[in-house]
């Protein structure tokens, strides 16, 4: 999603190219900056996912952190933009004798090609915030879960006031550099879920570090 300013881009706009180019800084030093902190996101989503099993889809696999953590007996497929992330997930895969990861494809998560009710499941850790459209990547997730699937998300939610709302303001100026939105409101998430009539927000709540991120399930019904 984007904004304008005066006809201009609103400063935490981002596009696939501010996408592409800083997860291509960022793919030889992810893992040594983000597994601590995003540990504990990534083992609750994994959890989830393995309460419900089958075929997962993992949106915005990276680096692929969190595929040793699910259930050797679910078959997961990943997906990234980042075609240097995905470089260092198959290596991951290959290291670790990952047999259940099916396939690691440089896909849009906006434009899935993958039929509807394709996955049981389907896991976004750390991916909304990344994305040009919010809404038409969970509408997309959406579409290829099947009826009685969950989509689960963690994502970074912005504090609305405090020491670290100013942080998050001052960051956002530099959104296009970092390739994600420190700004990124609840509202987002959850005016959408309100608005899809086949969806229910079941689960939310908040992750360390700071309460920085939250899990957040949604079932479709």
């Amino acid at each position: 999603m984007s904004s304008t300013q005066g006809g201009k881009p609103a400063a935490d706009t981002i596009t696939h190219s501010n996408v592409e180019d800083a997860y291509a800084r960022w793919a030889p030093i992810y893992d040594r900056v983000f597994t601590a902190v995003m540990k504990p996101g990534r083992l609750a989503s994994a959890e989830a996912v393995n309460r419900i099993g089958g075929h997962v889809l993992d949106v915005g696999v990276g680096t692929g952190l969190e595929l040793p953590m699910f259930d050797r007996a679910e078959k997961i497929t990943g997906i990234d933009l980042s075609e240097p992330m995905l470089e260092i997930a198959r290596k991951r895969v290959a290291d670790l004798g990952l047999k259940n990861v099916e396939a690691l494809i440089a896909m849009d998560a906006m434009n899935l090609t993958f039929a509807d009710a394709s996955f049981d499941c389907a896991v976004a850790p750390y991916v909304i915030t990344t994305v040009p459209d919010p809404e038409r990547t969970m509408d997309e997730m959406a579409r290829v879960v099947k009826p009685g699937g969950e989509l689960i998300i963690v994502n970074h939610i912005a504090k609305e006031s405090g020491p670290i709302s100013w942080i998050e303001k001052a960051m956002a100026r530099r959104t296009a550099k970092l390739g994600w939105r420190p700004t990124f409101p609840w509202s987002i998430i959850g005016d959408w879920i309100a608005s899809r009539p086949g969806l229910e927000l079941v689960e939310r709540r908040t992750l360390n570090p700071l309460g920085l991120f939250a899990l957040i399930r949604i079932a479709k019904k």
